[in-house]
């Protein structure tokens, strides 16, 4: 009950000021506590001018860390806000006043338990960039290694904490009180955003993510990563090598240093390619602060914060849902989501196939240079009422990324589009990796697998059953055998299964 009082009070507070900024339709929309947001308006003058999306913004940046991120997780849900109201969120910056010296010092000191100049010859106290859970600072180590230090802010854990709270009782509050919009997973949206947010406040693991990023690219000179300083990271400071380059979006003095914006651009879309559908692992924040170009012309990432992974059904999926986008086959890619359970069965494919048409043609009808994909897969999101198509949380971090880089691409190459570029990679990956010789061994691999942990399934079964008769539960013995041999004959029922025993023969007749 105390908490439920803490929930609505805090509730209110956010209330007051969306109400400020004339941005309450927010809460509305949602139809969470509408008393609150009532009292809210009744309590609250507004004057305040702009785009509704401008307001939003600013009441956001007003409310904090926690709701600068989310309005940016925010932008991408243009099926739930409007085009306007979801570009304009996708310009919220992450900018917060800078926190003092001293502070930074003491987590420094803390972190590793001797002074800073133990570790460092000079440290420029003043940050070169402050955002609302770290700031970054340029220093010189005691091996005269040039790093730049990333230090996170004081007790922004505990304000996140408090914040995410808030955030998961209002999500199932909407679940409870709002059946309609339960396909769009708020909880689960959530989680995925508090699971995002949990790993950057992590120093260690955004080390970690750099270090396998760089991995990836090992033998790959277009795109690099800055080296991790091991001896000078933990939980709360992350330093990596200082890196020079020019910023990705800054055209003229890429052009003024020799490099051209076309091959950049097609350097760009290659690594992102790369990152999505090769490794599954992608650099989820690539605005034109994070991405800069070398003197031989390669992209350097930095601020490995916000990463995102997909999994191998995921990238398939993704990957043959934009080819054949690309390639106007609306049927195919209407088939795609069926195949993949994203639209229930008891849809009609035709219907889907036209209303994918529909959302198209007005893109790729567009110039070259003006065709969006992530605007095409927000359009496609508004029809998922229509056939209940449920929210994949994994997409929402792709698609946020997407759209910053074909806003990075336009400024760099107006001419340009980097999903045509990246089209004959889409295209060899597909058929590589959707062949049918891969499909068989993949569900070779499956029911190996399946059939290598049916014992552990049966002892657990076994294990359970025993737990569940010491309780009061009794089962007879001949119905934990039938339950085991169901549990056998249900994977001998799989035609996968029936597919592997006759490659099995074949192996055995042929090369045995």
């Amino acid at each position: 009950m105390f908490k439920a009082l803490q929930n609505i009070s805090r509730l209110f507070t956010i209330a007051r000021t969306l109400a400020r900024y004339d941005a309450l339709w927010l809460l509305e929309e949602a139809g969470v506590a509408s008393g609150v947001v009532t009292a809210a308006r009744i309590v609250s003058k507004r004057n305040v001018e702009g785009r509704p999306g401008e307001r939003i913004a600013k009441a956001l940046q007003e409310l904090g860390p926690t709701f600068i991120k989310f309005g940016q997780a925010l932008s991408t849900r243009s099926d739930l806000l409007g085009e306007d109201v979801a570009a304009d969120l996708s310009e919220l910056q992450d900018h917060l006043p800078p926190f003092s010296a001293a502070e930074a010092r003491t987590t420094i000191e803390q972190e590793f338990g001797a002074k800073v100049e133990e570790m460092f010859n000079e440290i420029t106290w003043e940050p070169v960039a402050a955002a609302s859970i770290a700031q970054v600072h340029f220093a010189v180590t005691t091996e005269g290694e040039e790093v730049a230090v990333k230090v996170l802010r004081p007790k922004v854990e505990k304000a996140f904490a408090k914040d995410m709270a808030l955030f998961h009782w209002v999500a199932h509050l909407v679940e409870r009180t709002r059946p309609e919009l339960r396909r769009l997973k708020p909880v689960e949206v959530i989680e995925t955003f508090e699971e995002t947010i949990r790993l950057e406040m992590d120093l260690r693991l955004e080390a970690a993510a750099a270090e396998e990023m760089a991995e990836n690219f090992a033998d790959d000179n277009t795109f690099r990563v800055p080296g991790v300083d091991w001896r000078r990271t933990s939980r709360r400071v992350l330093t990596l090598e200082r890196i020079n380059g020019i910023p990705i979006d800054e055209r003229d003095a890429l052009i003024a240093a020799g490099h051209d914006p076309d091959q950049i651009l097609i350097r760009a879309a290659g690594s992102l390619f790369n990152q999505v559908f090769r490794d599954g692992f992608f650099h989820a924040d690539q605005h034109p602060g994070n991405l800069f170009v070398g003197d031989d012309g390669e992209i350097i990432a930095v601020d490995f914060g916000i990463m995102g992974r997909l999994d191998k059904p995921t990238r398939r999926y993704l990957g043959e849902m934009l080819m054949n986008f690309l390639n106007r086959n609306y049927r195919r890619v209407a088939e795609v989501h069926f195949e993949a359970g994203y639209v229930p069965a008891d849809k009609s494919v035709q219907a889907f196939t036209q209303a994918c048409r529909s959302i198209a043609e007005p893109i790729l009808d567009k110039p070259q240079n003006e065709i969006s994909i992530a605007r095409l897969l927000a359009h496609l999101f508004q029809v998922t009422e229509t056939f209940e198509m449920e929210t994949q949380p994994q997409l929402l971090l792709l698609q946020k990324t997407m759209l910053i880089s074909e806003g990075v691409g336009r400024t760099l190459s107006p001419d340009a589009n980097m999903w045509f570029l990246a089209q004959p990679l889409i295209e060899e990956w597909v058929d590589e990796y959707m062949g049918p010789e891969t499909i068989v061994m993949e569900a070779v691999g499956e029911v190996a697998d399946g059939l290598r942990r049916l014992p552990r399934i049966v002892s657990d079964m076994e294990k359970n059953t025993a737990a569940m008769t010491k309780g009061g539960l009794k089962l007879h013995p001949d119905t934990v055998k039938d339950m085991s041999r169901s549990d056998r004959s249900s994977l001998a029922a799989s035609p996968k299964f029936y597919l592997v025993i006759i490659l099995m023969l074949l192996v055995l007749l042929f090369f045995v």
